[in-house]
């Protein structure tokens, strides 16, 4: 048995873009533990969601431990800073905010974790926090400084496959599924990396189920006429059905399919 640590910035991340690897690794008998940067109190709800006196981080908390319920979790913690909001907004930078932060010292909050659980794996975001959230970019910078202070052997950046997306979004326009303005333009640098960068490719296709039920244990943030749960089974096994990750010193070309393999 080894253990997987997962960083992430808001409750209800850790679900889309590791909830296969997470799902999959406790399956095997492995430990899988989540940490999340923040609570995630600039998410917005609609009017009336709250109960009376409810403040929208007690109940993004209580979302994020159910879902880690579903995805295998042993372990819950939060480092204890504020939602930065999306990049540019006055809210970056209120005292607090994980944006704020002083890296090494958000470091050692995590590598303290890190080094009572002794391990073998953690995932971050790649160095654009996959499409420019500031507190994403901050999961990248301060869980690789946390992965160096607490020696963590691999570490994993998750990203989403920029090519692989557009190839799909071809095809769907090809077959008249969705329409030609949809496709995305081939200069938008904003979401995930070239395939060509990346190093490992995950098949979570047998935790779909999983993956989605525990995206559903976040109703405040993933409605169900979201873009994520009302897409069709099939346009979500594409979208959902495969995670991507970027490890220092593999590659290149994608060389790995299990973040555990040989532990």
């Amino acid at each position: 048995m080894a253990t997987l640590v997962t960083f992430h910035a808001h409750p209800d991340d850790e679900c889309i873009v590791t909830g296969g690897v997470m799902r999959k690794a406790a399956d095997e008998g492995h430990r899988v533990v989540l940490v999340v940067a923040t609570r995630g109190e600039v998410g917005e709800v609609p009017e009336g969601f709250l109960d009376d006196g409810e403040e929208l981080w007690e109940r993004r908390v209580r979302e994020a431990h159910a879902a880690a319920e579903v995805l295998g979790v042993k372990r819950v913690e939060f480092l204890g800073y504020r939602d930065s909001g999306m990049m540019g907004e006055p809210t970056n930078d209120l005292p607090g905010t994980f944006w704020t932060a002083s890296v090494d010292e958000a470091a050692e909050r995590l590598a303290a974790i890190l080094r009572e659980e002794s391990a073998d794996v953690l995932t971050v975001y790649d160095d654009y926090g996959n499409y420019g959230h500031p507190d994403h970019i901050q999961v990248h910078r301060v869980g690789v400084r946390a992965a160096e202070l607490a020696g963590v052997p691999r570490v994993y950046q998750a990203t989403t496959n920029r090519d692989y997306m557009r190839r799909g979004i071809e095809e769907a326009v090809k077959r008249g599924d969705i329409p030609a303005e949809a496709m995305p333009d081939p200069d938008d640098q904003r979401m995930g990396k070239p395939e060509a960068e990346l190093t490992a490719a995950v098949d979570v296709t047998a935790y779909l189920d999983a993956k989605r039920a525990a995206m559903r244990a976040h109703p405040s943030q993933i409605s169900e006429d979201s873009f994520f749960l009302a897409m069709p089974e099939e346009a979500f096994r594409f979208a959902f059905g495969t995670e991507w990750f970027i490890r220092e010193g593999q590659g290149p070309g994608i060389t790995e399919r299990d973040l555990m393999a040989g532990l």
